[in-house]
């Protein structure tokens, strides 16, 4: 199998791959695989031939929000790396692979507004489509026209409104076996110095709040939204805290004594109590049971399931 992968174009091959290498948290343990594909016309056989040797696939994106398993993954991790940006007028069209920070500065610095607010959001672009990420009140969904994406079959296009965006949600995570390989954005003409000034502002917050060498995924918990919570949990969130219809899950978090709580090397920020950080020698076991530990806590409290943003592999 391993000589019939190599002999793909585009294709590189790695063995026992140390996954936290390739995660923010710096945690999990090596993938027997880890293939990286860097044209689309790959990715197909690729798929094919480890569907035919029966390996178990895992597929991911810049390991942004991915938590993997102190033991790693059995089978084959697989990575689109493709990376091209290309600029037509007001539209994009971008690779999954790109580094969502190489657009956000490719379109600031042609004049193009719309993903500015995102600004040191780390991550690759398909993983930015897949869990509409966002910031500030915005979305990459207000900027995307239709995302092309391989379906286990065959290449697909859809539009806007068949990618089922929402909050920090989209179809892409509800149908795993799918795979973003470009999409299509596009965007408002705007003064590239006021965009870059922006961004720059945006950029000193977000590095304040999440240094960028921390171990860390950012924010742990997606937020509530406020008009589906049951009114008696409505009726104790203060109005203050409520921004733009959500209830930050901090603050749930924090009324429940997160802040400074660890568990081995993993710990909870004590000045924010949705980022959990790996403060050195943390494991995957640690961050897991903590998580459950506020997740509990929360329910115990209010009654309500927080969600996590990010991903699993075990």
């Amino acid at each position: 199998m391993l000589s019939r992968l190599r002999a793909i174009p585009h294709v590189t091959v790695s063995e026992n791959a140390l996954l936290r290498e390739h995660t923010r948290f710096a945690i999990g343990g090596p993938a027997r695989f880890l293939i990286d594909v860097s044209a689309e016309d790959s990715l197909p056989a690729v798929l094919a031939e480890l569907r035919t040797s029966g390996c178990a696939v895992a597929l991911i994106g810049g390991g942004t929000n991915l938590i993997v398993a102190d033991a790693g993954f059995p089978g084959a991790v697989v990575r689109y790396t493709a990376h091209r940006i290309e600029a037509s007028g007001d539209s994009i069209r971008v690779d999954a692979g790109a580094v969502l920070q190489d657009l956000i500065d490719f379109t600031v610095e042609h004049g193009l507004k719309g993903l500015e607010t995102m600004t040191g959001i780390p991550g690759w672009v398909g993983g930015a489509i897949y869990g509409n990420a966002g910031a500030y009140g915005h979305s990459i969904q207000e900027r995307s026209e239709c995302v092309r994406f391989f379906d286990g079959s065959c290449f697909r296009e859809i539009g806007n409104a068949e990618c089922k965006f929402a909050y920090r949600e989209s179809v892409f995570k509800h149908s795993k076996d799918w795979i973003v390989t470009s999409a299509a954005l596009r965007f408002e003409p705007a003064d590239p110095a006021a965009l870059r000034a922006s961004a720059d502002a945006i950029l000193k917050i977000r590095n304040e709040k999440y240094p960028p060498s921390m171990r860390c995924a950012g924010s742990i918990f997606k937020n509530l939204i406020l008009a589906n919570l049951p009114e008696s949990v409505r009726a104790r969130v203060p109005a203050q805290v409520i921004r733009e219809g959500k209830v930050p899950s901090a603050y749930f978090l924090e009324t429940i004594g997160a802040k400074g709580m660890k568990r081995g090397g993993i710990q909870v920020a004590d000045y924010h109590a949705n980022l959990i950080y790996n403060t050195g020698g943390g494991t995957s076991a640690d961050l897991r049971e903590l998580i459950e530990l506020l997740k509990s806590r929360v329910m115990a409290e209010y009654g309500l399931a927080l969600e996590e943003e990010v991903q699993y592999i075990f």
